[in-house]
């Protein structure tokens, strides 16, 4: 799936592909990962530098998480799990990868909620803008059988209903309603 955004009036765009992982090693992964899913969004943006820093904000509700389904945690890249920031990544034109699995095949219904966003280098404080987001998951059934979920684009009021648990989260960062790009038909 192709997602398009604008940022500063300069059209960019984020590539979503996901599927299901068949070799495991490949990917840094243990053997017990095949056939989970695994998803890469590539950002292709024209800016340069600072002009291309972007992040990638995501949460997941998953039915093993810590309201058992019932809504979304953060999911924070487990190597800086503890940083008071809401980017799994972030950088120049970042990718987002992302290959959950469990060792074992219960029965499981996994969500994500995937953002592109930036946050304004001028600013006095550190601030969210969302540009473009996507869903994806999986499914494992009562048979072990894993079923990806379809990727689908995110609307500006999916990301606000994000809001109050983005803010008690991180309380030192400001998270902006979304605002839809006219430009885009969004």
């Amino acid at each position: 799936m192709n997602i398009p955004f604008l940022r500063d009036d300069t059209q960019g765009s984020l590539s979503v592909t996901v599927e299901h992982v068949d070799d495991p090693a490949a990917i840094g992964k243990h053997p017990s990962a095949c056939g989970f899913p695994s998803c890469t969004a590539v950002v292709d943006y024209p800016g340069k530098g600072y002009r291309a820093l972007f992040g990638c904000v995501q949460m997941v509700c998953s039915t093993d998480n810590s309201s058992a389904g019932a809504a979304f945690d953060m999911d924070p890249f487990y190597l800086f799990e503890d940083a008071p920031s809401p980017y799994a990544f972030f950088g120049i034109n970042p990718t987002l990868f992302d290959a959950p699995s469990r060792v074992r095949r219960d029965s499981l219904d996994w969500t994500a909620h995937s953002y592109l966003a930036w946050t304004p280098m001028d600013d006095t404080e550190r601030r969210v803008l969302p540009l473009a987001g996507f869903s994806w998951g999986f499914n494992v059934d009562s048979d072990s059988r894993i079923t990806l979920q379809p990727v689908q684009a995110l609307s500006p009021g999916d990301w606000d209903a994000h809001l109050p648990y983005l803010g008690t989260s991180y309380p030192g960062w400001a998270f902006d309603k979304w605002q839809p790009s006219p430009a885009l038909g969004r």
